[in-house]
């Protein structure tokens, strides 16, 4: 296992950054959650505030509905040294996609309530779970495809897209790019890094991260459970059931997936992972690093189109990620807004200003996690960029987001 630690240069890590503003902003007194519809979209010059004791995300901008299933994954290649004898890789991931038939059906829960309160306990807080965000994905919608015949599916299968989280996170911490991408029509799967996660299995096994010396994973491993799901990915689009469990999955997500249409993006050591992924599997079209390091992956070059996001990791302060550039032989852009920190691009943006009104937090105690950048323009950004990339290289959708400069985003520069 590697174990290279993934903080920030300039700070803690990102788990305790977003753990500790959800500790404290649902351990205020909240009242009520909200019976408001999540999954409404959200003008995009327009991010939630807290909604009556619950935290809020904003909606995704797509035309469709969103639905969302949990996958409990074993991967019987490997062998889990960590697990004990005789037990193999088990992970628990998320597959999200475009849904019809679906605003009877309840929202699913950010994170679920176990991996939650293991979550904010790690910080010694005791708190209600009413203060989870809820997400626009309606659990276990059937899945939403065009060319229907009476009572068979002939639709266009639909584009892949791989997340990895990072360190001592979760799969729910890019839940605003997720859940975006599949209101435009992608398959997006999320997946808990098993032992760098908080995460919390269906026969209610909790696990957490192993953080004080205990081996930690590098983003090898992560990539080796990329890889594995992408597997599963397979499985479903062939139209056999991954679950180890059996569970029954939503109406049409068997054969929806098109294997030969896949992309990943991660952020921070999932950043990473996703380069090592892309380099090393050709099943990867499509490459997006949100402020990844780029340390403890054996760097090749790369053929084939990847966007770097960055903030803190960028490459005028961080030589991984220029020799990871210098590699890149294909479509390249490096893209970086003014005012962010290392957890801009990630749910902590929309999240953080809404502990801060309910709790009266300094707006410097804020930008110390989240940086400058507005929570609104950090929201655009990431519902803008990711799409306009897999849009292009993924379903050769033409746009101009990517050529330069915008107006729309005139935070955002190019960097050469």
């Amino acid at each position: 296992m590697d174990t290279t630690p993934f903080t920030s240069p300039n700070g803690p890590t990102r788990r305790r950054m977003l753990g500790a503003a959800l500790a404290l902003g649902a351990a205020a007194p909240l009242g009520l959650a909200s019976t408001a519809r999540a999954d409404a979209p959200t003008p995009p010059s327009s991010t939630p505030g807290p909604a009556a004791g619950r935290l809020t995300l904003p909606g995704p901008t797509g035309p469709h509905r969103v639905g969302t299933v949990a996958l409990h994954l074993r991967d019987s290649s490997r062998p889990d040294p960590f697990a004990g004898p005789g037990r193999y890789r088990e992970l628990m991931a998320s597959v999200w996609y475009p849904a019809e038939r679906a605003d009877e059906l309840p929202l699913a829960p950010w994170m679920a309530d176990g991996a939650m309160r293991a979550y904010l306990d790690d910080f010694g807080f005791k708190l209600p779970l009413s203060a989870t965000p809820l997400t626009a994905g309606h659990l276990g919608a059937p899945v939403h495809r065009t060319g229907h015949r009476t009572g068979h599916r002939t639709g266009h299968r639909l584009p892949v897209v791989l997340y990895s989280h990072g360190a001592h996170s979760h799969r729910a911490i890019n839940t605003v790019i997720v859940q975006e991408l599949a209101s435009h029509g992608y398959v997006v799967v999320t997946v808990d890094h098993t032992w760098d996660a908080f995460t919390e299995f269906p026969d209610g096994r909790v696990l957490t991260p192993w953080i004080d010396g205990a081996p930690r994973l590098g983003p090898r491993d992560y990539a080796a459970d990329a890889r594995f799901v992408l597997d599963c990915v397979e499985e479903i689009a062939a139209g056999r059931n991954p679950d180890m469990d059996g569970k029954s999955l939503p109406d049409g997500l068997l054969g929806a997936p098109d294997p030969l249409d896949v992309g990943m993006f991660g952020w921070s050591k999932g950043g990473s992972a996703t380069a090592a992924v892309t380099m090393a599997d050709r099943r990867v079209r499509a490459g997006l690093s949100i402020d990844g390091p780029m340390q403890a992956i054996t760097v090749t070059d790369l053929d084939r189109p990847f966007l770097m996001l960055t903030a803190e990791f960028g490459r005028d302060q961080n030589p991984d990620a220029v020799t990871f550039w210098n590699h890149l032989r294909g479509w390249r852009r490096n893209i970086q807004a003014d005012g962010v920190r290392h957890s801009s691009y990630s749910d902590a943006a929309p999240l953080m200003p809404q502990v801060a009104e309910l709790l009266g937090l300094p707006a410097q105690q804020v930008q110390q996690m989240v940086g400058t950048l507005p929570a609104d323009s950090s929201v655009r950004i990431q519902q803008a960029y990711p799409l306009a990339f897999f849009d292009l290289h993924l379903r050769h959708r033409r746009g101009s987001l990517l050529d330069g400069p915008s107006p729309r985003f005139p935070e955002v520069k190019f960097l050469p």
